[in-house]
């Protein structure tokens, strides 16, 4: 066993992770990365099929990034940002202010809020932690001191790791333990299509939400609970949700038209809408319309430099505007910084900023904060990525490689015991059953999803599942070739674990 890995045996404990499994086999230790590609200490190249968790937007030592960094490392990395300011961070929040509002613009909520704040913070976990305390406190002092503000997320939510947003979700293997720690929040159906008991749908060989036959009882239930808070005199503070795509959840894309319908509801019944986009923001949920291919995207005139795109929507980095609707906090992490470094960003509205204003003996200061917000050398790689992610060439490579995947994707129906493949844009779960025609699913304990990654790790491509579901979410420069030899290594995994013999050649 290499020195770095026994070093890792011997003194680090590893998040999500059964330690006395690892302790068992050598880990990968990671050196080195390029673009799609990592390196180990043995030299073996592996392609990284999940982004680095879920952070990686552009690839490994990208030469911009890195310029970014060395520029701001010449000036300063890092200083407080209690009691002082800083040029990145200001810049920074400027931008991100310039394009949330840019797309709320074509938002058609009955209230559409415009962004003007953005409170930095360390990760995803933290940015939802913010959006949390601020909801409750401004609801408090909206609704009067004696109100006692409540949340409503969705089943099988995760919104982080710290208490509150612990309390937002609804994972009982991640919550459970802490059910001491927590406050409590309600929950309300999730539109899982694939395996939800309103759709009389019988299993085909496609993406469940394609073929789904429903009333949209989904939708039902939420305006069903907004309406009995209503009865209580208690409306909902908040409305929490992750837009097209449930993460941690399972990789549970939501139907078109879901979104829209909900958060209306919501808002009409005084909720505020806190838009978790900590995986789905920066453009991972593609760059158009995410019901459909990219050939069937309707084409409007655009200039030169986006001509070959010709997507009306082309310019969308924040799922939640997808389907026109503003939110009142939107929480970003993993992609703001490129995946270079751990900062988070909380954006919301002049109306929340003014409820903390007053005198300083009125005590209304938002009392919270991290002794890394705001940091220069985040804030640097932030600004290097959005500049990256608006030039034609990022847009261009993200629309060929939402289409490579959607084709690539395609080879796995062949596999009995792929059930579901749900696409959004550039992120892709893939759902392991005992059989499609029944939807048995596996026990967590036989660790399905985690032996079919291990087969494709053996195989040189890493990925981390979710249960029982492997997760493709590729960097933005991954290659038609890398994505073909992703999903090949999925599909022969499959095979090889769990027994489901099927050419590849027939597959494709």
């Amino acid at each position: 066993m290499h020195k770095l890995a026994q070093l890792d045996h011997a003194h680090v404990w590893h998040p999500f992770t059964q330690m006395r499994d690892w302790l068992r086999r050598e880990p990968i230790v990671i050196t080195s990365g390029r673009g799609a590609v990592l390196r180990d200490v043995h030299g073996r190249e592996y392609l990284d099929a999940n982004s680095s968790i879920w952070t990686n937007l552009h690839g490994h030592n990208h030469p911009k990034l890195n310029a970014a960094l060395k520029r701001q490392l010449g000036k300063i990395a890092h200083s407080s940002a209690l009691g002082f300011a800083n040029e990145p961070a200001s810049l920074l929040a400027e931008k991100l202010v310039q394009l949330a509002n840019a797309e709320s613009r074509g938002a058609s909520s009955a209230v559409t809020p415009h962004f003007s704040k953005v409170f930095f913070s360390d990760d995803g976990s933290t940015a939802m932690e913010v959006a949390l305390k601020l909801a409750y406190e401004f609801t408090r002092r909206t609704r009067g001191p004696k109100s006692k503000p409540r949340f409503l997320s969705l089943t099988g939510a995760y919104h982080g790791d710290t208490v509150g947003a612990v309390s937002l979700g609804h994972i009982d293997l991640f919550h459970k333990a802490y059910g001491g720690l927590l406050f409590k929040t309600d929950q309300v159906m999730s539109p899982y299509c694939y395996r939800c008991p309103f759709n009389r749908a019988k299993p085909e060989r496609t993406d469940a939400r394609e073929t789904r036959k429903c009333n949209w009882e989904c939708v039902g239930k939420v305006e069903a609970k907004c309406a009995t808070a209503r009865k209580r005199g208690n409306d909902y503070a908040a409305f929490v949700f992750e837009p097209l795509m449930q993460g941690a959840a399972g990789m549970i894309p939501q139907p078109a038209g879901w979104l829209k319908r909900v958060t209306d509801i919501a808002r009409g019944h005084g909720a505020l809408l806190v838009a978790d986009e900590v995986m789905t923001g920066f453009g991972r949920t593609g760059i158009g319309d995410y019901r459909l291919p990219i050939a069937d995207l309707p084409r409007v005139p655009r200039s030169p430099r986006q001509s070959e795109i010709g997507n009306r929507k082309s310019e969308i980095l924040f799922a939640s505007h997808a389907e026109g609707v503003a939110p009142d906090f939107l929480a970003l992490a993993k992609g703001l910084t490129g995946g270079y470094l751990p900062m988070a960003a909380t954006l919301t509205t002049q109306a929340v900023f003014d409820a903390f204003l007053g005198e300083y003996e009125q005590f209304k200061t938002f009392f919270h904060g991290h002794s890394f917000t705001g940091n220069q050398l985040g804030a640097a790689a932030g600004l290097a990525s959005l500049d990256l992610l608006a030039g034609a060439a990022s847009v261009k490579a993200r629309a060929r490689l939402e289409g490579d995947l959607r084709r690539e994707l395609k080879s796995l129906w062949s596999l009995p015991n792929v059930g579901d493949v749900r696409q959004v844009g550039l992120a892709a779960g893939v759902e392991l059953v005992r059989n499609w025609r029944t939807r048995e699913p596996f026990a967590l304990a036989e660790r399905a999803g985690i032996r079919v990654c291990e087969a494709m790790a053996r195989r040189g491509v890493l990925t981390r599942p979710i249960g029982s579901v492997v997760v493709l979410m590729p960097p933005y420069c991954t290659t038609a070739a890398q994505v073909r030899r992703m999903v090949g290594a999925l599909h022969e995994a499959v095979e090889e674990v769990l027994g489901a013999r099927t050419p590849m050649s027939a597959a494709r």
